[in-house]
C-alpha cells in the first residue's frame, strides 16, 4: 500500500523541490550548482520530460525527493528506472519516508513491468550504504560508473585526442 505522504510531483512543487535538490548538493558537497526552477520544470513537465519525480509530504511540506528517469539495458530489452537523486531532510530522517520513495519506485517498475532499479551512492555516504544495505539492495561491484563533463566534454565533442582509443 502506498504511504500517504508520497505522490507524484506536480508542477506546483518545483520550487521546493528545487530547495531539496540545493539541500543535496550542499550535502554531497557538489561544487557546482546550476540547476534552475526553469530548468528542473522543462526536465519534468516540457513538451519533451526526460525526468520524472515522486516527493515526499510531512506537516503539509515537500520534505523527500526521489528524482528518476528510464533506463534501457539492451541486453535485457526492457526499460529500468535509475533514481539519479533521492533526498529526505535530516530532520525527517527515520520516518521511513526515504523506504517510502524507493517502495513507490519499485511499485512503478513491477506496475509497469520495468526490469530494475538501480542507482548509484558516494563511497563516504555510510549512512545511505547502511540504509540501502537494510532494504536488501547489493552494490554492482561489476561496474565501475565513468563520465565527462566540462574541458573534457567538450575536447571530445571537438574530436581531440585524449587517449589512446579504442
Amino acid at each position: 500500500m502506498p504511504h500517504p505522504g508520497v505522490r507524484r510531483a506536480r508542477a506546483s512543487d518545483v520550487p521546493a523541490m528545487l530547495g531539496l535538490v540545493h539541500e543535496l548538493a550542499e550535502y554531497e558537497r557538489a561544487t557546482r550548482f546550476e540547476l534552475t526552477s526553469e530548468l528542473l520544470h522543462e526536465a519534468l513537465f516540457g513538451p519533451a520530460p526526460i525526468l520524472s519525480a515522486h516527493v515526499a509530504e510531512a506537516d503539509g511540506e515537500l520534505v523527500g525527493i526521489a528524482l528518476w528517469y528510464l533506463t534501457f539495458p539492451s541486453y535485457i530489452g526492457r526499460p529500468g528506472i535509475y533514481l539519479e537523486d533521492l533526498y529526505v531532510r535530516p530532520t525527517r530522517r527515520g520516518s521511513g519516508l526515504g523506504k517510502a520513495l524507493l517502495s513507490a519506485l519499485a511499485a512503478e517498475c513491477v506496475r509497469q513491468g520495468y526490469s530494475r532499479l538501480q542507482w548509484s551512492v558516494l563511497n563516504w555516504n555510510t549512512s545511505a550504504i547502511d540504509f540501502y544495505n537494510s532494504l536488501g539492495a547489493t552494490p554492482d561491484d561489476d561496474q565501475t560508473h565513468f563520465g565527462l563533463a566540462g574541458d573534457a566534454l567538450t575536447a571530445l565533442a571537438h574530436g581531440a585526442p585524449g587517449g589512446t582509443g579504442v
